[in-house]
């Protein structure tokens, strides 16, 4: 099966995705950023347990290019570049009961899963956010600050298996998604707003209501000032109910403390 899929030239373009926060699996800490990347500088991508992504990978053949992305965290994108160093091969992990990813069906006399490996290449000079690849993918032309990009930028971002197939772990990536996306590495993307319009609405809104706030607390103090406010009114109102409440106080004490002495 893995000869097949090799023979049928896959594109040589893939994304692979790795988790850069700690999240404990067994008692173990899956976690693997891009500085723990670079510091191995080569690495085995085991346990993958899905069969689309495990079948991408026996597709995948030396030196192919790879995207490295960090998943499953607050601010999920691009962050390297990699290539593939070795093709894939059995995942021992599957049947060790102690590794997070241990697959009892799976053994070494009948290996279910296989896995590659990636050598690292350099990080991306910009980060490519996930949020910045879900809104381009909604125009129909690059904003001002990204006129770099073209039509079939845009189309090969929109049509990207990482908007499509989200929860794939191990990508194919289109030749035109992969242009795109090293233009955006290499240029950036200045201050462009790229988040979702109802996020962005709700943050002008809380923002607008706390103008309105500040607006109203300075109209406030400064009628207060002027002593014209119906705040200032209501002030002298509680004054001289208090000043009435303890006048009808006092007679009521003077009566207790008389008959006390009577």
């Amino acid at each position: 099966m893995a000869t097949e899929s090799r023979d049928a030239s896959p594109v040589p373009f893939y994304l692979m995705k790795a988790e850069p926060d700690s999240r404990i699996v067994k008692g173990k800490d899956v976690k693997f950023s891009v500085d723990d990347f670079e510091s191995a500088q080569n690495t085995a991508w085991e346990g993958v347990r899905n069969y689309e992504a495990r079948n991408i990978m026996q597709g995948m053949k030396v030196g192919d290019k790879v995207l490295f992305y960090h998943s499953n965290t607050k601010n999920p994108g691009v962050a390297a570049y990699a290539e593939v160093s070795k093709e894939a091969y059995p995942d021992h992990t599957a049947w060790d009961k102690t590794h997070p990813y241990y697959d009892a069906k799976s053994d070494a006399a009948s290996p279910k899963w296989h896995m590659v490996e990636l050598r690292f290449v350099s990080r991306v000079p910009h980060f490519i956010p996930l949020a910045l690849l879900r809104h381009l993918s909604t125009l129909s032309e690059a904003p001002a600050e990204m006129n770099y990009l073209n039509s079939n930028d845009l189309k090969g971002i929109r049509d990207m298996a990482l908007l499509n197939k989200g929860r794939l772990s191990v990508q194919r990536v289109e030749k035109e998604a992969w242009a795109a996306l090293s233009k955006i590495a290499c240029e950036g993307y200045g201050d462009i707003d790229f988040r979702p319009q109802n996020k962005a609405k709700k943050v002008a809104k809380g923002k607008g209501r706390r103008a309105a706030r500040s607006t109203k607390d300075e109209t406030h103090v400064s009628e207060s000032d002027e002593g014209n406010s119906d705040a200032g009114a209501t002030t002298d109102k509680r004054k001289r109910k208090n000043v009435a409440t303890e006048a009808v106080k006092e007679p009521v004490e003077t009566r207790k403390s008389k008959r006390m002495k009577n």
